[in-house]
């Protein structure tokens, strides 16, 4: 290892509550990316995601080295010994863990058993991280795997930082107790501009510093490298069918334009609770035979729909700063998006596609016939995106900052 890696004298190890898992490729692009640094890292994860969640040969392959918490410590013996070893290394902090344990608790006693099973838990994971020789803890979101990321970091004395996406957790600080988090972490590593302002507006000015842009990002070079087919008026969804995404709009505003573009089509990628629902909603609107259902799609399956796609649509009501949206730009097509959390510091309304009003189905409606109706706004408006998923979201150069930022270099 050299430059900022070099200082690192040990393993990071990677915290998250599910991993991996198809809606978190995010997460794995980025481990792979410091892992080309030269960062050694391990995995862990809380829960075993679905069987039908971990999807190609990669996921496949991360899952089978990835440390389960949560199935370790489910045997009581394990368990137990975990716990003896932590005593007898440091009990000083085994019961300072307890405490903060306690004292970050939520109300409610379902919620402090909860935060009590994060205790158990954090003590196996201690004790395996320490056994690993890892030097620093990082989590993805800081939720609940952020608490039991921090009571472990308490415990082990094993340093940790979080990387905050929203907008989830600012729904619940205080039950998650993010100022906590903040005033214990190394660092925070937020997605946007809008997420860091979230995090100041719930935690200490005293720990602003630590409060650090680093974007998810995407390899540019893996999309839109083959040859584009001529305009067809397909339109793309990528992501989890949950209420929170709002495709019942866009099934109706495809459906509204279906007069003037008949040979338009919409694939759905994805999968999840809002599914069955949606399918009969498209069936509803006399979209059997124009909407196609996908389920969930690899990293590379996902590149090749985009490849042959005109646009994407993302109508969410709530986001973070969606890798999909960084993937269809570097893929040369158009967004549209709608005007929540950090969307607009990555897609340029009128430049790069166009941001609609969450919920306007109307607005959502009119822009996807104009760019049914212009192949070369959509050409331009792609050419635009890529350009600016180059010069500021590319995983390799935000890899980079967070290398620098887990040796303490920046």
């Amino acid at each position: 290892m050299s430059g900022a890696v070099g200082a690192l004298t040990g393993p990071v190890a990677y915290v998250t509550g599910e991993y991996p898992k198809v809606s978190h490729t995010f997460i794995q692009r980025e481990i792979v990316g410091l892992r080309a640094l030269g960062v050694k890292v391990l995995t862990c994860t809380v829960r075993r995601p679905a069987v039908k969640a971990v999807v190609g040969p990669e996921q496949q392959a991360e899952a089978a080295q990835t440390f389960a918490i949560l199935a370790t410590a489910r045997n009581p013996l394990t368990l137990l010994a975990a716990h003896g070893r932590m005593l007898r290394r440091d009990a000083v902090r085994w019961f300072a863990a307890l405490r903060l344990a306690w004292a970050t608790r939520p109300p409610g006693l379902k919620a402090f058993l909860w935060q009590m099973a994060y205790f158990l838990e954090a003590g196996v994971l201690a004790d395996h991280l320490l056994g690993q020789g890892v030097v620093h803890m990082h989590n993805h979101f800081g939720d609940s795997s952020g608490s039991l990321t921090m009571i472990a970091s308490e415990m082990s004395g094993i340093p940790f930082s979080i990387t905050l996406h929203g907008p989830t957790i600012f729904f619940e600080t205080h039950w998650w107790r993010l100022d906590a988090k903040v005033a214990r972490a190394a660092f925070i590593a937020c997605i946007s501009h809008f997420c860091r302002s979230q995090a100041m507006l719930f935690s200490d000015q005293a720990h602003w510093h630590k409060l650090r842009i680093v974007h998810c990002g995407v390899t540019p070079d893996r999309y839109g490298t083959a040859a584009r087919p001529p305009a067809s008026g397909h339109v793309c969804f990528v992501g989890r069918l949950d209420a929170v995404k709002g495709v019942p709009l866009l099934l109706e505003a495809f459906a509204a334009n279906r007069p003037r573009h008949p040979d338009a089509r919409l694939t759905i990628a994805g999968d999840g609770p809002a599914r069955a629902m949606l399918e009969a909603q498209a069936q509803g609107l006399g979209l059997t035979g124009a909407v196609r259902f996908t389920g969930y799609l690899d990293e590379a399956a996902v590149a090749a729909l985009l490849e042959t796609s005109d646009m994407l649509v993302l109508p969410s009501f709530a986001e973070g700063l969606p890798v999909v949206l960084m993937e269809a730009l570097a893929s040369l097509i158009p967004v549209i998006a709608t005007q929540v959390a950090g969307v607009s510091e990555l897609v340029q309304d009128g430049v790069s596609g166009f941001i609609v009003p969450p919920g306007d189905v109307e607005t959502l409606a009119l822009r996807l016939d104009r760019l049914l109706s212009d192949p070369a706004l959509c050409a331009a408006m792609g050419a635009a995106g890529r350009a600016r998923v180059e010069a500021e979201f590319d995983i390799r150069t935000e890899v980079k900052k967070l290398a620098a930022l887990f040796a303490g270099k920046a």
